[in-house]
């Protein structure tokens, strides 16, 4: 089967056989996609990420596809009704709603209509009026009435005969595969409010009396649609035009103008209104609710990997503050590697006294820990905590943070939170997560579930299983794509590494607990639980800095160690010297060095890490600082032109935090003065922005904004 799936996959992709044929082969050995966009390029053809991720998908659904087509071939054949001209349709089968059109007819049912009436013995009569040769459907039907089969009439044997072709009809493949087109063509999504739900469910009112063209229609509005319906305040439903429905059964099954006909007529117009539609909406529905959620999906990815991306700080001494009014501040002080050195409560808001003593303690504490860095939760009293910082006349060289807390309390409520810091309350360890997602986003934020950073689109409607398989990717190509200096990372960063995986991450930090720091990537192997395959996976993305070898601090991988080794020789000098030499670098001609399994590819990947080894591919950090006076809502006034960081992006528009406690919106369609389809190719996650205020809703707490002047 899989040369099968190779040829069908590189054909929907528009790749390659051979390139199809590779990855898959590397997939079912164990391969990861990290390990074979990067290491493998010759196997696949230099293909990247995003390709072997849908070969990967693809395989995937392939297969499933496969195993509920030997299902449904078990469960006719178990019946006695395969026929090799059925079983050649399903084999042919490319969709699933086909499968099931197909298997439809066979399908185990419930008592229906058509049941009953078949067992009264009316199929013969259905028959007859089905095939139309203008028959005396009453003559016919008179034969059927006995009371002994319980047909007690003339009507009623015709209705029965009727109900035996509604099935008919609702079972064709033909019709619902014409039926199927007309829905996904032409079907419009309707929306209105549930009687005495227009005052509870309010924040729907924009879908209170709602139409739209489904295939039009745009994720983030049939999510919002279907959390209403779910919710209680909407009724929902999806459907075209009735004429064209029935127009089309007509064209398929009516043959002439006699009685007969007018009965199958009448059984086409049952069979839509009680089966079809009902059927085909609901099919839509789901089709339509899986487009949004990978739509939803796809956005929430993108943000997702820009947030994780975002520029570190790097190492540095920091304060850390978790604002608070009534119970206070809580600030922690952290060292260039994020060790938690001490925490203190003050209160930066309250008496005089109270303000002198929070006071003497940021004064203190900077001093006594070096300080370098302040940063400074984004959430209640943040820009109240800022400017009382601010004031303090501290040096000049110790700048001033904002920094995104969101999900920082679920970190600090988390397993992961208290295994790290099991003498601490959730307040310090949010605290700590604050500090520490500043230094290195990537490292902090891999802690908390990607649900909770708030960086999604109705996140919690879609598919969960999906979505989280989706994020997973999003986070294990970014931890990849940077790196893991082994011998500081925490178990959760090791967990994403390529082969490794939550049991060998928990093996790897036992190890260094009891062993002390790793100075080779050969110790790797006497890591318990760390075969070859896994350190084959892993290898390239762990990094350890001034180990023995200059080599496992780059991305280069151990396998090739020896073509860099001959490298060196050639040049006549040995690999640390070559390492961080561009001249050096240049000279070698890499055409020398390709072998039967090691090609260009990757000898340039080579020659890239020993110019920069181990180079972090994020952009370097730049300070960034909201406008003083502006705090609140209250300050703001239509006309300002204000810094801010964008916070999210969604289908519709882009959030911006100003420093007000509440972000703007900067609509899609106020974004820049060229036509804008996704935000995303305008925008990213973090990213420092020029806004202009268009309005303030007080009451709603809601700001409209505009990047049309800047971007």
């Amino acid at each position: 089967m899989t040369i099968n799936y190779s040829d069908k996959i590189a054909k929907e992709l528009n790749l390659l056989g051979a390139q199809v044929s590779s990855t898959i082969s590397l997939l079912e050995e164990g391969g990861t996609v990290p390990f074979i966009s990067r290491y493998r390029k010759e196997a696949t053809g230099n293909l990247n990420e995003v390709s072997i991720t849908s070969i990967r998908d693809r395989l995937k659904q392939l297969q499933e596809l496969d195993k509920r087509r030997e299902a449904i071939l078990t469960s006719i054949q178990e019946q006695g009704k395969l026929t090799d001209e059925l079983k050649g349709k399903i084999l042919k089968a490319e969709t699933m709603a086909v499968l099931e059109d197909i298997y439809l007819p066979y399908r185990p049912k419930r008592r229906t209509r058509a049941t009953v009436a078949k067992e009264k013995g009316l199929e013969p009569l259905a028959q007859k009026i089905f095939e139309q040769t203008g028959i005396d459907v009453e003559k016919e039907a008179k034969a059927y009435v006995d009371s002994e089969k319980k047909v007690s009439s003339v009507e009623e044997a015709l209705a029965g005969a009727r109900d035996i072709i509604a099935e008919w009809i609702n079972e064709s493949q033909d019709a619902r595969a014409k039926l199927r087109l007309l829905f996904e063509k032409q079907a419009v999504i309707y929306s209105k409010v549930l009687k005495g739900k227009d005052v509870d469910g309010i924040k729907y009112k924009d879908y209170f009396d709602w139409h739209e063209q489904a295939s039009s229609a745009p994720s983030h509005r049939i999510l919002a649609v279907r959390r209403g319906e779910k919710e209680g305040f909407l009724s929902v439903a999806v459907y075209p035009t009735e004429d064209d429905a029935l127009r089309i059964l007509a064209e398929m099954f009516i043959k002439g103008k006699k009685e007969d006909s007018r009965q199958v007529a009448l059984a086409a117009d049952d069979s839509y209104k009680r089966l079809l539609s009902l059927s085909l909406e609901t099919e839509l529905a789901v089709q339509l609710k899986k487009r949004a959620d990978k739509e939803a999906i796809e956005i929430f990815k993108s943000n997702l990997r820009q947030l994780l991306m975002a520029p570190p700080l790097g190492q540095k001494n920091i304060l850390a503050v978790d604002p608070g009014l009534r119970t206070g501040c809580k600030v922690v002080c952290l060292d260039k590697q994020g060790k938690l050195l001490i925490n203190q409560t003050a209160y930066l808001v309250g008496s005089d006294r109270q303000k002198e003593e929070a006071a003497d303690c940021i004064k203190t504490l900077c001093k006594k820990y070096e300080i370098e860095i302040i940063a400074i939760g984004n959430g209640t009293a943040s820009r109240e905590t800022e400017s009382f910082v601010k004031s303090l006349g501290l040096s000049k060289n110790i700048h001033v943070i904002v920094v995104s807390e969101s999900g920082a309390s679920v970190y600090s409520a988390s397993d992961v939170a208290r295994e790290e810091f099991p003498d601490y309350d959730v307040t310090v360890r949010g605290a700590v997560s604050i500090g520490r997602r500043l230094m290195d986003p990537l490292a902090e934020l891999v802690k908390i579930d990607p649900k909770a950073i708030g960086v999604g689109q109705y996140q919690h409607d879609v598919d969960q299983t999906l979505l989280k398989d989706s994020l997973d990717d999003v986070v294990i190509s970014c931890v990849n794509q940077v790196g893991v200096e082994i011998n500081t990372a925490s178990k959760q960063l090791l967990t994403y590494v390529s082969g490794l995986g939550p049991s060998r991450a928990k093996a790897i930090v036992e190890y260094r607990n009891q062993n002390g720091p790793f100075s080779s990537r050969k110790e790797f192997t006497k890591v318990p639980g760390l075969g070859p395959k896994a350190i084959e996976q892993a290898a390239g993305f762990l990094r350890i800095k001034d180990g023995k070898n200059p080599l496992d601090a780059s991305a280069v991988h151990p396998e090739t160690y020896e073509i860099v080794e001959r490298m060196a020789k050639d040049l006549g000098i040995s690999v640390d010297k070559l390492i961080n030499s561009d001249a050096l670098v240049n000279k070698i001609d890499l055409n020398k060095y390709v072998t039967a399994t090691i090609g260009l590819p990757t000898l340039m990947d080579i020659k890239k890490e020993l110019v920069k080894p181990g180079r972090d591919p994020r952009q370097p950090f730049e300070l960034f600082s909201f406008k003083d006076g502006i705090e609140k809502l209250e300050d703001l006034k239509e006309g300002m032109k204000l810094p801010g960081v964008v916070t999210n992006i969604t289908a519709f528009g882009v959030f911006v935090d100003i420093g007000v406690h509440n972000d703007g919106l900067v609509h899609i369609s106020e974004l820049s003065k060229r036509f804008v389809k996704n935000p995303h190719d305008i925008v990213k996650v973090h990213q420092k922005v020029q806004v202009t205020v268009l309005s303030i809703d007080l009451q709603r707490k809601r700001i409209a904004l505009s990047t049309k002047d800047s971007l």
